[in-house]
């Protein structure tokens, strides 16, 4: 075990960088206002793209891109099982599915199946190293322990006849009220929203009181719930209401101080939210395309075999092409019908360059670009650029190829594509706008996320005693950088960026 400092990596799902330094400036989060002083705080943090909670929760678990994690959307299809997977849109879309079939893939699958198994989640790589692991509830859990459903409740031997599979997590694992490595008198109501931070901050309360743990991921999702309904500007109240959480670690360790001097802390948002006003409705636009239905038979209620999948995922989607004959034709059908939407902002696939190549369009026109070349982002890598850079915003400034409006587009739309999980063509919605999900609903009114833009894409990542001496050791920071700051905290020389 290395003489470090226990440490806490906090996910606090959606938080918005001005609504975490509004919520501190009016006094209402003392625990991460202090830890913002005593800390280093950064406020341009960049999201995986599709900006949809798996896809980043992945990349911040094993600090990868989804073109190796293969998590590609909240919503997908499934090549080799002929099926969609449906992570939990809404609650109208996991019924559309069946809602035994999309716990299972978010609960079961998403873990043991879907993420790659060639990619380590930190639970894997620090348990490995016999550092003590813990997580609540958390969409990435994967780690080296094997744990069987609870029975401690009468609810929950009514969920065991369903979900009966042990799963892999780590040391100390804390899953809704469906996994408990121990008893600590926590409830969650089977992740009911508004009650999840509250049994994870109970959770981390007894974690931290009885020291069993080195390494805990707390996750805080009831913020991300509150933003959905409410819209951004609610966060001031959710983000309170996390702050509460840590201060029940604090007490549980004796104090603010006291916590400090033992544990280094790690807080980070998954993705951001933006206002969301109208719908965009790929099933009506897509009315002259055979369209596989969520039950997956290839026969449509119209006698045709389907020719496409359509997988929305909030403020981003994409279509999968079922008829590889017909590639070539269906492909520029697709592009111009998502181009032709009122509310799409950005069309993208590999062209059939033989070293590949990613074009995206817009009504402004056309870009390409492939990972080599002379052109450098602010991460350091390589690019060659064809077309209208006006379509991702793209400016050249003191050396670097960067966009305010796109964070890091080249990186984040590379990874997306070459995802092998990933459709044929994706699509990211104009600010305000949101795709309909498979249930046929979306957050008007409120807040949501997915797509490229910055509204998107920029959260928060702050840390204290742990981590890098300033935030300058990075022009540009993005979730790829969260799970190599925690093994460098204890694995002796780890390189932490």
């Amino acid at each position: 075990m290395p003489a470090r400092k226990k440490l806490v990596l906090a996910v606090i799902d959606a938080m918005k960088p001005a609504m975490l330094e509004r919520v501190v400036a009016e006094g209402r989060a003392p625990a991460l206002g202090l830890m913002m002083e005593r800390g280093h705080h950064v406020g341009e943090c960049v999201a995986a793209f599709p900006s949809v909670t798996p896809v980043c929760a992945a990349s911040i678990a094993t600090g990868a891109g989804p073109d190796r994690h293969q998590i590609p959307s909240m919503n997908w299809y499934h090549r080799e099982e002929e099926r969609y997977v449906e992570y939990g849109t809404s609650f109208k879309a996991s019924q559309a599915f069946g809602f035994k079939r999309s716990l299972t893939d978010t609960i079961y699958r998403m873990n043991a199946e879907h993420l790659a198994p060639s990619t380590p989640t930190v639970f894997e790589t620090l348990d490995d190293a016999d550092v003590r692991t813990a997580g609540t509830t958390y969409l990435m859990y994967r780690g080296r322990h094997r744990h069987q459903v609870t029975n401690e409740t009468a609810l929950t031997r009514i969920a065991a006849t369903v979900f009966r599979e042990p799963v892999c997590g780590p040391r100390e694992f804390f899953y809704a009220d469906l996994f408990a490595s121990r008893r600590t008198g926590c409830r969650s109501q089977f992740g009911l929203p508004g009650v999840r931070d509250q049994h994870a901050g109970c959770v981390g309360e007894h974690l931290v009181e009885h020291d069993l743990f080195d390494f805990l991921l707390l996750s805080l999702p009831d913020n991300d719930t509150v933003s959905h309904k409410r819209g951004p500007e609610a966060q001031v109240e959710s983000l309170a209401a996390a702050d509460r959480q840590f201060g029940r670690l604090f007490d549980a360790a004796g104090g603010a101080d006291a916590f400090l001097e033992d544990h280094a802390v790690i807080v980070c948002s998954d993705h951001s939210q933006s206002l969301v006003e109208d719908a965009i409705d790929l099933f009506t636009a897509f009315d002259a395309f055979a369209v596989l239905p969520p039950s997956g038979a290839r026969e449509t209620r119209a006698g045709e075999r389907a020719e496409i999948a359509l997988c929305p995922g909030s403020r981003s989607a994409q279509v999968y092409v079922l008829d590889r004959e017909a590639r070539q034709t269906l492909v520029p059908r697709i592009e111009r019908t998502l181009l032709g939407l009122e509310g799409v902002d950005l069309v993208m696939r590999m062209t059939g360059h033989p070293d590949g190549e990613a074009v995206v369009r817009s009504m402004k026109g056309e870009l390409r670009f492939a990972p080599r070349g002379e052109l450098t982002d602010r991460r350091g890598a390589t690019w060659s650029v064809d077309g209208d850079r006006a379509v991702l915003g793209l400016l050249e400034r003191d050396g670097r190829l960067d966009s305010a409006r796109y964070p890091d587009a080249l990186g984040r739309v590379w990874a997306a594509l070459r995802c092998r999980t990933s459709g044929e063509v994706l699509a990211s919605a104009k600010p305000g706008w949101e795709f309909l999900d498979w249930g046929r609903s979306f957050h008007a009114g409120g807040g949501s996320h997915g797509g490229l833009d910055a509204a998107d894409s920029l959260g928060s990542l702050l840390w204290c005693g742990t981590g890098p001496a300033s935030p300058d050791v990075r022009e540009q920071w993005t979730l790829r950088d969260v799970a190599p700051m925690v093994l460098a905290h204890f694995i002796k020389g780890s390189d932490p960026l």
